[in-house]
């Protein structure tokens, strides 16, 4: 059975769709039944708000629809790179990371239904948005049956993140640009001791990582691999040790 959707709960789902360009009065969205509009309902809920349906299924979708759309914006935009270069970065444009950023700037925090639970707990959030984006992308995509509407509401955000990792040398590499400055400073190797804390599988945070460098302090990173989990804990370090890479 559906989750029933009050007024003020279709109006919160439907600001959300505007802001992510999405026209609220289309059929799939409009009327109290709209499939479409019960469908962001259903990615929006976490499996800690107890109801019948969350979000689960949805992101399963999202998650490929995503990898789907992202490919093909590197096929549109981007049709030089080799097949290794687009594979490293789509990876950068399908990331957990990546989603929470998403998440964050149309402010889908505020249209999650979660548990009492699960909202006490900061360190969640990042994942929390990631998930919910995820979820929403496969909710437009059962909604419409295409991927026009996620490659309008992407795209920018792709080529934003695309700017970024093609101009820089290491590609988004953050184990690599650690390894190359602590190098270069005569510090040798960085150590990374990464250990699986959960056995589910799709656990964004499956992985924690905690990197240290000789005289720096350590930096940890979660990840749904080892690689990932590694590359965040790097990504940590790096910023933390920015002062002194532009001294």
């Amino acid at each position: 059975m559906p989750n029933t959707l009050t007024p003020e709960r279709r109006q919160q789902l439907q600001r959300l769709l505007e802001r992510i360009g999405i026209d609220p009065s289309a059929p799939a969205f409009e009327a109290a039944d709209a499939p479409g509009l019960s469908a962001v309902d259903e990615a929006l809920t976490h499996t800690s708000a107890g109801l019948a349906l969350n979000h689960e299924q949805l992101e399963f979708l999202g998650d490929a629809v995503l990898r789907l759309a992202a490919s093909e914006y590197l096929e549109r935009h981007h049709p030089q790179l080799s097949v290794g270069e687009r594979s490293a970065l789509r990876s950068q444009l399908v990331s957990d990371r990546w989603l929470a950023d998403v998440g964050e700037a149309i402010g889908i925090s505020d249209a999650i239904r979660i548990g009492h639970k699960a909202s006490g707990d900061p360190t969640a959030a990042a994942t929390l948005r990631a998930e919910a984006t995820e979820a929403l992308i496969g909710a437009l995509y059962r909604a419409s049956g295409s991927l026009e509407p996620i490659h309008r509401w992407l795209t920018p955000s792709w080529a934003h993140t695309s700017s970024d990792v093609l101009s820089d040398p290491h590609r988004g590499n953050s184990k690599s640009a650690l390894q190359e400055w602590s190098q270069a400073k005569g510090l040798g190797l960085p150590d990374y001791r990464t250990t699986e804390t959960s056995q589910r599988h799709g656990d964004p945070r499956r992985f924690h990582c905690r990197v240290t460098l000789k005289n720096a302090p350590s930096a940890e990173g979660w990840g749904g691999s080892r690689r990932q989990a590694e590359q965040e804990a790097a990504r940590a370090a790096f910023e933390q040790i920015r002062p002194a890479r532009e001294s």
